[in-house]
């Protein structure tokens, strides 16, 4: 109930905003200078009657250059868009080839167009707000700060901006742009059959959705939620098991009497100095048909027949999960042991003297303080478990595989690395689209769920 009030206030909130944003762009062409006004239509003119020369030519060159890409190069890309072009790869009559339209440009051009069009209206919005502040100033009788101000501002009070821009503009190129086009291409037949520029891919609407979770002989519905469903395992277990051990660990080598406290914890940091990629490469080896373990266990005489530890999925997915522990558990003992440290003393003294036991002292006091201060931590590691392509994709390649499943999934496949075998293997783009869509939605369900209820977050002020 909560959230959905938090969810209306935030769109109320949001709307609010705008209402005020256009409030003030009619004010400030119905109540300002005549520099102001033109600058409506010629952004910078303001700035530069003013002699605001700094301000006025950053939004000037910032507007032509955007103006000069959107209808220079963009719009004829994004007059495709509805169709993500018509004509293929031809012929022409004197022989040569004609290639025609190509979709994957069409769409990735296009989405740039799109964005360059709305930082243009940012650009503009940044211009009549530049203005009507001057406005304001001059109506006060103070005086417009000089270009040496404006640019000193920028290593000044505006550093922050300063410093953030290339950042902030690698983001968006290189993250929040691909997001939107691999959204995009949820929504279109690029696959293998429709390679552009030999063959156009074209919008198919909703269509990869309803396959990915159709339980028809055509759909993919059961072969999702087999994967849906050992993601989720995975990721409980593999979250909580190392999280509890891990503490486990780190209290046992903490208690009082343990003699070689350095040398345990030095010993269990070495699995952490070692490359995950290669330790994990060699225990998956040494669990092979052919691989040590086996070998070992034939020599000796306790088994006649190598176990199929990768190709039995009950086996592989236990041993997957086991294997995890020895990879995930030095980490959480090095996380438990600086915590459990700041626990108060005279908590446990007092304990103590009131008569309780280890256990209850661990379930009164040990276990509800990690909890508290490690809680945003315990749902990171869920949300990364979710996504672990190292650990699943080292061992077992996903496998085994089986006619049951669809995509070339394999019964340890996370959704994350069935993903990826829809791209690299299948070149089925639409459908690993639909499944990267699908991994944001379950990430961002549990964590808007968990989160509010997590008690560091409900009561920060319970172990302060």
């Amino acid at each position: 109930m909560n959230q959905k009030k938090s969810i209306i206030k935030s769109i109320g909130s949001f709307f609010a905003w705008i209402g005020k944003d256009l409030k003030e762009i009619g004010v400030t062409f119905a109540k300002g200078s005549w520099q102001t006004r033109l600058s409506f239509l010629l952004i910078g003119f303001g700035q530069l009657v003013r002699k605001q020369f700094a301000r006025g030519l950053a939004v000037l060159a910032a507007a032509v250059g955007l103006l000069y890409y959107i209808f220079g190069f963009g719009m004829s890309y994004l007059v495709d868009l509805p169709t993500l072009g018509t004509k293929g790869r031809g012929f022409n009559p004197d022989g040569t080839v004609s290639y025609g339209d190509n979709s994957f440009l069409i769409l990735l051009f296009s989405l740039v167009t799109i964005v360059a069009i709305l930082a243009f209206v940012f650009i503009w919005r940044v211009n009549v707000r530049q203005n009507y502040q001057a406005d304001n100033l001059l109506r006060e009788g103070k005086k417009l700060p000089t270009n040496r101000q404006d640019l000193y501002s920028l290593l000044d009070e505006n550093f922050d901006k300063t410093l953030l821009a290339l950042p902030v503009l690698g983001i968006f190129v290189f993250t929040v742009l691909p997001i939107i086009f691999m959204i995009c291409v949820a929504f279109t037949n690029y696959d293998f059959n429709h390679q552009p520029p030999a063959k156009l891919f074209t919008w198919v609407g909703s269509e990869n959705f309803a396959q990915l979770v159709s339980m028809d002989t055509a759909g993919l519905g059961s072969t999702f939620f087999s994967v849906l469903g050992w993601t989720l395992i995975w990721a409980f277990f593999a979250t909580f098991l190392n999280y509890f051990l891990g503490m486990g660990v780190a209290m046992l080598i903490n208690k009082k009497g343990i003699k070689f406290k350095k040398l345990w914890r030095t010993i269990l940091v070495l699995t952490i100095a070692v490359p995950q990629f290669v330790s994990l490469l060699y225990i998956g080896k040494m669990f092979a048909s052919d691989g040590l373990i086996n070998s070992w266990l034939m020599n000796a005489g306790i088994i006649d027949r190598a176990i199929p530890f990768w190709t039995n999925k009950n086996y592989a997915r236990v041993l997957i999960i086991l294997i995890n522990l020895w990879v995930g558990i030095p980490y959480m003992m090095l996380i438990a042991t600086g915590l459990l440290m700041n626990i108060p003393a005279d908590l446990y003294e007092s304990a103590k003297i009131d008569g309780a036991t280890n256990m209850q002292m661990f379930r009164r006091i040990t276990l509800p303080y990690m909890l508290h201060v490690t809680g945003p931590f315990l749902l990171t590691q869920f949300i990364g478990n979710i996504n672990n392509f190292n650990v699943i994709f080292l061992l077992s390649q996903g496998g085994p595989t089986s006619v049951n499943l669809e995509g070339g999934a394999g019964y340890t496949d996370l959704l994350i690395t069935w993903l990826y075998k829809m791209t690299v293997t299948n070149t089925n783009y639409r459908m690993a689209a639909v499944i990267g869509i699908m991994v944001f939605i379950v990430s961002a369900v549990i964590s808007l769920c968990v989160y509010n209820i997590l008690p560091s977050v409900k009561d920060e002020e319970g172990f302060q």
